[in-house]
């Protein structure tokens, strides 16, 4: 086995890729990043990883063998290609294949959520949850997704889809998503999403960070007042069908404290339940426990 365990964040704008010491997951030997550039293809994304690898072998004179990767969507268990990414040049290629060809190792590869929710679930076995916990993790930023951890495992589910909760319809205001469906969780309470809401009412464009920080502004409250409403009414699925011990936030979004105080008050609206005993986590691991889970892969 490699003294060094490496993983690669796909994300829509960021590549991130880290180095672990094997001996110590906690232990990051080399942590870096480049651009996606989604914009100009899908050939020039697998390049822009590959470059990212060579560089990093080069700043860490580490010889890198395999490694894992989060992706935005799935690889599809029958055709093995992907599907479901918000990257959606993504979709419909052979992106295992492709990325082993250019790099000339094997890889392997995992939904970015139930990477995200694999190191956070480790990190909480670690401090003494039970391992049999049922901790469910969710990722709410330029997508909305999830992963659930059963027993130490994600659920990834026949279809490849399991935790897959941005794309539940929840209400027709959201406007069409390019999966096909109207209305689904991603096209309500991912960032971009709201903050086309704030523009729809305001005419200004704005970042959520300035958002939340307009605490004056009648349309800024009216678009936190949307995600709470709405994250309480989307998750309440998820706790009633799971009834997960944990839930654990990562994404831009979680970082809005309110989130974790007005957002689970509506969602003890549409529990299936008395009281609402669910844990709600911050990540230990910041914006670092996706690429953390790709190198546990």
């Amino acid at each position: 086995m490699s003294k060094y365990l490496w993983g690669i964040d796909l994300g829509g704008t960021k590549i991130e890729g880290v180095i672990l010491d094997n001996d110590n997951a906690n232990q990051i030997i080399l942590r870096q990043r480049k651009a996606t550039e989604a914009d100009q293809g899908y050939q020039h994304v697998i390049t822009q990883i590959t470059a990212l690898v060579r560089e990093m072998e080069e700043a860490s004179g580490i010889s890198c063998g395999g490694l894992g990767i989060g992706t935005p969507g799935r690889l599809d268990p029958a055709s093995q290609t992907l599907k479901n990414s918000n990257t959606v040049c993504f979709n419909g290629q052979p992106f295992q294949k492709d990325l082993e060809k250019s790099l000339g190792f094997p890889i392997k590869i995992e939904n970015d959520a139930n990477c995200f929710a694999m190191s956070e679930a480790n990190y909480l076995f670690s401090q003494g949850v039970e391992p049999s916990s049922v901790i469910l993790g969710l990722i709410l930023g330029t997508g909305v997704g999830g992963g659930v951890i059963i027993n130490g495992r994600p659920i990834t589910g026949r279809h490849g889809i399991g935790g897959e909760w941005g794309h539940n319809i929840l209400d027709p205001s959201g406007g069409d998503c390019y999966c096909g469906q109207v209305g689904c969780v991603e096209t309500i309470i991912s960032g971009p999403s709201l903050q086309r809401f704030y523009h729809s009412l305001s005419g200004a464009h704005k970042s959520m960070a300035e958002i939340v920080g307009m605490t004056e502004d009648p349309y800024a409250q009216q678009t936190i007042d949307r995600l709470h409403h709405f994250f309480g009414k989307g998750l309440s699925s998820l706790i009633n069908v799971l009834d997960p011990d944990y839930v654990l936030i990562g994404g831009g979004l979680s970082n809005i404290d309110s989130l974790y105080t007005e957002g689970v008050a509506q969602l003890k609206k549409y529990v299936f339940n008395d009281s609402l005993e669910t844990l709600f986590v911050k990540p230990h691991h910041g914006d670092s426990s996706g690429v953390l889970g790709a190198a546990l892969l």
